[in-house]
């Protein structure tokens, strides 16, 4: 149980959890931790977490948290995540993530995704969007989504949609299954629903 305990503890501090006890660590183990410590404390720096100590970093150190920590600004700024801070990037720096900017923008507004904003985009980029928005609104009108628009729909859009749904209501009559609309049916189509499948007097 003690060789256990004292693993454990040993481990702890490796790992940096509050409840190792550096007292109980041989002269060995204290330097394999502060090793350890010292690494996990540069990581920290280069991420940018909360628990990262500057005052342990030597000035090699310091040197590469500073060119990671710029590196990890421009990705944050380039995909739009983290806290990107604009007035430390360069002058090419800002260019790339302006165009990245541009690209996540028509990509969203594209999808239909959110952050879109419709007066930045090209005019290429507009026709490409009005066509996508377009695409989705007649397949949200075909599964009948609530989302569906249509008075965005061309008359030759709307009328196949209609025989679509008109079709689409008379086979689950017909079946039995799936939304039916008897008031939809024509005569001779309901005369065609089999005595099972029609409502009950």
């Amino acid at each position: 149980m003690a060789v256990a305990n004292h693993q454990r503890n040993v481990t702890d501090c490796t790992d940096g959890i509050r409840s190792c006890d550096h007292s109980q660590l041989t002269h060995a183990e204290a330097h394999e931790v502060s090793v350890s410590e010292r690494q996990r404390n540069i990581g920290d720096c280069k991420n940018g977490a909360g628990s990262c100590d500057h005052s342990k970093l030597t000035p090699s150190e310091a040197g590469e948290v500073s060119v990671a920590r710029h590196r990890l600004n421009v990705s944050d700024c380039k995909n739009g995540a983290g806290l990107c801070d604009h007035s430390k990037l360069t002058g090419s720096e800002t260019s790339e993530v302006a165009a990245a900017e541009h690209h996540r923008n028509a990509q969203n507004c594209e999808n239909g995704w959110d952050e879109c904003d419709h007066a930045k985009l090209t005019p290429l980029e507009a026709t490409q969007t009005f066509v996508a928005e377009h695409r989705r609104n007649i397949s949200e009108c075909k599964n009948g989504q609530e989302s569906c628009d249509y008075s965005k729909l061309t008359p030759s859009e709307a009328k196949l949609l209609a025989d679509t749904e008109k079709q689409r209501n008379y086979a689950a009559c017909l079946k039995g299954y799936g939304y039916c609309d008897r008031t939809r049916l024509t005569p001779s189509e309901a005369k065609a629903i089999p005595v099972e499948h029609r409502p009950t007097p």
